[in-house]
């Protein structure tokens, strides 16, 4: 959903719709269930300004889970990022985390704006911007 189709207030109901048309998940409490997780994981890897400016703009419920997370020590690949979300999802293959993950960090870019998730993604090693939905165009050596 683009930013200008957004109802004004965009809540937590709204979050987990999208997440579980994104994923087709059956069930809006399995969507609920991956958002946690995914949220739960990105807010120990966003730090300083980009992490208070992420918060402001997600939904309050979302934003708590976001802030509740102490800053990771190490940052992790993107691929890590995965396995650390397989590791916490019940039945999870790396197949079904990257889904999982996909689902739910590609519908925050229009909510949080091409400017924040450029900054997001900076502060982030590469990799991460195909699990936001976009293509990853940093260079290699």
């Amino acid at each position: 959903m683009a930013a200008r189709d957004r109802p004004e207030r965009y809540d937590w109901s709204d979050l987990i719709a999208e997440v579980q048309d994104a994923g087709q998940y059956p069930t809006a409490a399995e969507a609920e269930r991956v958002t946690r997780i995914v949220l739960a994981a990105l807010g120990g890897h966003v730090v300083g300004d980009e992490r208070v400016d992420l918060a402001r703009r997600l939904p309050p419920e979302a934003a708590r889970v976001v802030a509740d997370r102490i800053p990771a020590t190490r940052r992790l690949t993107a691929a890590e990022f995965v396995d650390s979300v397989a590791v916490r999802v019940a039945g999870a293959t790396l197949a079904t985390a990257r889904w999982d993950v996909s689902s739910v960090l590609s519908v925050l870019p229009p909510l949080l704006g091409d400017a924040l998730t450029t900054r997001i993604l900076a502060q982030l090693p590469p990799g991460y911007a195909l699990l936001f939905g976009r293509a990853d165009l940093s260079r290699t050596a």
